[in-house]
């Protein structure tokens, strides 16, 4: 064989080798358009999350600089879409006040929601000696001596889209569902058991993806 063949023969498996390559460009690229029309067509929307109440079984900041809390949410989550499913991999639930995490997170199972299906979870969220910053310690005084305080409870986690066999990847989650507790005379809780007041609400919560 001449040296010319072998010339040949080696541009040949370079242009064979360039143009899978481009088929294999070509294909990714027409896969990804193809998902992006069905995106953009069906418009999914992002799941709607109400808080309906919260039970207080404790709440109690007279150790300076410590907060010691216990309450239990029902949280309800509506997947408005028509034909996209949710698969929630996994969510974190806490309470906060004046931005600061005042309990431990807790664990909401992981869960799918089809179409328009709504999911109600009530969980426990506490917290025991937390501790907290002193100019927050005395406005929580503040405020509890004024009988109301504000408190934001969060939701963290990844969820993924579902339309028909395509899963997309995974999104993160944010969850803010702002609540008032009131305390003393001026209390709006019903009495549910020793020490526990259960106080409903019809909160929307601001959702973001």
């Amino acid at each position: 064989m001449s040296a010319k063949d072998c010339g040949n023969h080696g541009k040949s498996r370079r242009k064979l080798f360039r143009r899978i390559i481009a088929c294999i460009l070509i294909f990714n690229l027409i896969v990804l358009i193809t998902i992006l029309l069905i995106w953009a067509i069906l418009r999914p929307s992002k799941p709607k999350f109400i808080l309906q109440d919260i039970t207080v079984f404790a709440f109690n900041a007279s150790t300076p600089n410590f907060l010691t809390s216990n309450f239990q949410v029902t949280v309800s989550s509506r997947n408005p879409n028509d034909k996209i499913g949710i698969y929630y991999d996994r969510l974190d639930i806490y309470a906060s006040y004046r931005n600061q995490q005042i309990t431990l997170r807790t664990a909401i199972p992981p869960t799918y929601q089809g179409h328009n299906e709504v999911n109600v979870w009530s969980p426990f969220v506490y917290g025991n000696m937390v501790p907290i910053a002193p100019d927050l310690f005395l406005a929580l005084n503040s405020d509890q001596a004024a009988g109301s305080v504000f408190l934001t409870i969060k939701i963290d986690g990844r969820v993924r889209w579902k339309v028909g066999t395509f899963i997309s990847g995974r999104y993160h989650l944010y969850v803010r569902c702002p609540a008032y507790v009131t305390f003393g005379s001026k209390t709006s809780g019903v009495i549910v058991g020793e020490n526990a007041i259960k106080f409903q609400f019809v909160t929307r919560c601001s959702v973001s993806v």
